[in-house]
C-alpha cells in the first residue's frame, strides 16, 4: 500500500515545507488539486457536498497546479505529485502535454496525472470550451496526450481535435499513468476502459465498496482487469493497520489521507500540520 498526502486550500507558502516533510516521513505521493477560478455567480451545485454548497471556495488559495508541481519537485527528490484531478477538457491537449512531459523529464517520472470533469459550466465558458462535449472531449485528449508522450511524430484526427504529425522533445523515459477521478457511471467506465487507474472523491465506507464492485465488474467487461491499475482512496479506513489491510484485499493501492476538514475555514498552523502528518507516519506509514 502506498500513502499520499493531501493538503490543499491552505496558506500557499506552506506547500514547500508540507511537500518536504511528506517526503522525509515516508509518504509516498503529494496530491495537488486544481481550480481555475470562482465565479461571483453560479446555480451549479457542488458534487461533493452534502448540500451541494460551493461557498466554502471562496477566497480559497489554489496555486496553478502544473506550476505548483514544478515547484515543489524542485525542492524534493522522491516524492510522487498526483493531480487530484485535472480539469482536462478546459484545456488544450497538446499544451498540457507539453507540461506534462516537460515536468515528468525534470522530475523523473515523479508525476501521476489524475484527470475528471469540472463541475463548474463557467470553467467553460470562462475558457472558451464546449461544455456539452467535455466527455467526449476527454477520450479523445487522453488519447493525444498518450500519443504526444512517445517523443516520435503523432498526429491525430477525431471529432473534437485535429492534430497535425509532430513532436515533443524532450520526454520522461516512461509515460505518465493517467487516472481517471469520478464517482458518476461514465467516470468508472473510462477509468475501466482507458485509464491506468481510478481516483475516490471521499465518501461513506458502503458507497466506496459499492464504487469498487462497479469499478471491477466494468474493467472485466471491457478486458482491462489483468492489466496493472491503481486505485487511491479517500477513506477513514487508511487510518488504521486493519483498515488498510481490508482495503489492500479490495485492490486499493493507494490511500489518500488528510488531517483536517478542507470544507472548513484552515485555522491549524503549519507546526500543527506538520505534527499531524509526521504522527500518522509513526503510527501506520513505519508499520507497512
Amino acid at each position: 500500500m502506498r500513502f499520499t498526502y493531501a493538503e490543499s486550500m491552505c496558506e500557499p507558502k506552506q506547500m514547500i515545507p508540507l511537500a518536504q516533510a511528506a517526503e522525509e516521513a515516508g509518504y509516498d505521493g503529494f496530491s495537488v488539486p486544481d481550480s481555475i477560478c470562482y465565479p461571483r455567480a453560479s446555480d451549479t451545485h457542488y458534487p461533493y457536498t452534502g448540500d451541494g454548497n460551493r461557498e466554502f471556495l471562496e477566497g480559497k488559495p489554489f496555486i496553478e497546479t502544473f506550476m505548483l508541481m514544478g515547484m515543489l519537485g524542485a525542492v524534493t527528490t522522491k516524492i510522487n505529485f498526483n493531480t487530484f484531478v485535472v480539469k482536462l477538457p478546459i484545456r488544450h491537449p497538446v499544451l498540457v502535454a507539453k507540461q506534462l512531459t516537460s515536468l515528468a523529464y525534470m522530475l523523473e517520472g515523479r508525476i501521476h496525472l489524475g484527470v475528471g470533469l469540472s463541475p463548474w459550466p463557467e470553467d467553460f465558458a470562462v475558457t472558451g470550451t464546449e461544455w456539452k462535449t467535455r466527455g467526449k472531449r476527454l477520450d479523445e485528449m487522453i488519447e493525444i496526450i498518450r500519443g504526444l508522450q512517445g517523443g516520435e511524430y503523432f498526429g491525430y484526427q477525431g471529432k473534437h481535435y485535429e492534430i497535425p504529425a509532430l513532436k515533443l522533445c524532450p520526454v520522461p523515459s516512461q509515460p505518465v499513468p493517467i487516472l481517471i477521478g469520478g464517482h458518476a457511471e461514465p467516470a468508472l467506465r473510462r477509468a475501466a476502459r482507458v485509464g491506468d487507474g481510478w481516483m475516490h472523491g471521499g465518501g461513506p465506507k458502503e458507497k466506496l465498496d459499492d464504487l469498487l464492485d462497479k469499478l471491477q465488474r466494468y474493467r472485466v467487461e471491457y478486458g482491462t482487469d489483468k492489466k496493472d491499475f491503481q486505485i487511491h482512496v479517500i477513506d477513514m479506513g487508511a487510518f488504521t493497520l486493519d483498515g488498510v489491510k481490508r482495503l489492500e484485499d479490495r485492490g486499493v493501492t493507494d490511500c489518500v489521507v488528510g488531517f483536517r476538514d478542507a470544507y472548513q475555514p484552515d485555522t491549524t498552523t503549519l507546526e500543527q500540520k506538520l505534527g499531524a502528518l509526521r504522527g500518522f507516519a509513526d503510527q501506520v506509514l513505519s508499520k507497512r
